[in-house]
């Protein structure tokens, strides 16, 4: 079994990129009722507060803060993962999805960045929120449905009008 070397901070922010095994696959928007609430659910059970976030079709990016005296990500992860595939039929499994019980709807591993500072935060926040453009799912930030951009322009923090910086680099998790 592989040993992943994570950043476990109490009450830190990281930045995830979650995705589906079949990259073809629309499953997240169509089943966005299911994956709100699994993620409802999962938000419940084990708390952390979702500063942007971003549903695509065949995956979902999100920035979390965790609370000040918890560092487990992984768990929440695991748990919105596990919750939304229980209500969902299997795809075909290999034998190894099968001795694991899983399903076969996510890819096993998610990337995950510890956010450093106020500037690493707006780059990902902006990344997030720009991200059905980049994907052409949509020519304006503001028409895709299933991200948080919309509460940022209620709340004053963007312009409707917002293009996002389309000079963003790196992969992000992608």
């Amino acid at each position: 079994m592989s040993n992943y070397r994570r950043s476990l901070v109490p009450g830190g922010t990281w930045f995830f990129t979650v995705i589906l095994a079949d990259r073809q696959s629309r499953l997240l928007v169509e089943q966005i009722a299911l994956l709100r609430q699994a993620y409802r659910l999962t938000q419940r059970s084990r708390p952390f507060q979702t500063l942007a976030i971003c549903i695509l079709p065949d995956h979902l990016h999100a920035i979390w803060t965790l609370p000040s005296d918890d560092a487990d990500f992984a768990v929440r992860w695991s748990l919105l993962k596990s919750t939304f595939s229980r209500q969902l039929p299997a795809v075909p499994r290999n034998a190894s999805q099968f001795r694991k019980r899983e399903k076969g709807i996510w890819q096993r591993r998610y990337w995950e960045h510890q956010i450093r500072n106020e500037t690493d935060l707006q780059r990902h926040v902006d990344y997030i929120h720009y991200n059905p453009v980049k994907h052409g799912l949509v020519e304006r930030v503001a028409d895709w449905p299933y991200s948080s951009f919309n509460r940022y322009v209620e709340k004053g923090l963007l312009a409707q009008d917002w293009a996002g910086n389309a000079g963003l680099s790196g992969s992000f998790g992608e």
